[in-house]
């Protein structure tokens, strides 16, 4: 399993995320480019000392993404406002990639359209979206229960 950040923007969440990404044994990507500079101090000290803990990828590109994502077998699951499926009505496989969009932004459409399955995490009505970290500990937390992955 492993957690995609698409351009992410916040070097805070990013940091946050991929020290989630340590903690359970799940690895990162980071599509660039980013919004700051990946050494930034605010994304080292939210990441702490678990940055170093982790398997982190980062892709030069969406274009150098694809490539990669050629050689790997799993599905790449995108979580999105945008989307009509809840995240826990989903399967979820021991090989998925489950890609977060920009904080300010969200993803593209045509990064959408490359998703294999577009999961919501429904809120309550009137409210516009979750913290990318958090949405990202929700949707691994679930998918790691359903494949019974354990560290």
């Amino acid at each position: 399993m492993r957690i995609a950040l698409y351009q992410p923007d916040i070097p805070q969440n990013t940091g946050t995320i991929l020290r989630l990404c340590a903690c359970l044994g799940v690895a990162g990507d980071i599509i660039e480019p980013a919004g700051f500079p990946v050494s930034d101090r605010h994304f080292r000290r939210s990441g702490m000392d678990y940055l170093d803990q982790v398997e982190i990828l980062r892709h030069a590109s969406w274009a150098a993404f694809l490539a990669w994502r050629t050689t790997q077998s799993g599905r790449l699951v995108l979580f999105t406002t945008k989307a009509a499926v809840p995240y826990l009505d989903f399967a979820f496989a021991t090989d998925d990639i489950l890609l977060f969009g920009r904080e300010s932004a969200g993803v593209p459409d045509d990064v959408a359209q490359a998703a294999d399955a577009r999961l919501l995490i429904p809120i309550a009505p009137g409210l516009r979206s979750l913290n990318v970290a958090m949405a990202a500990a929700m949707a691994v937390g679930e998918a790691l229960r359903q494949t019974r992955t354990r560290l």
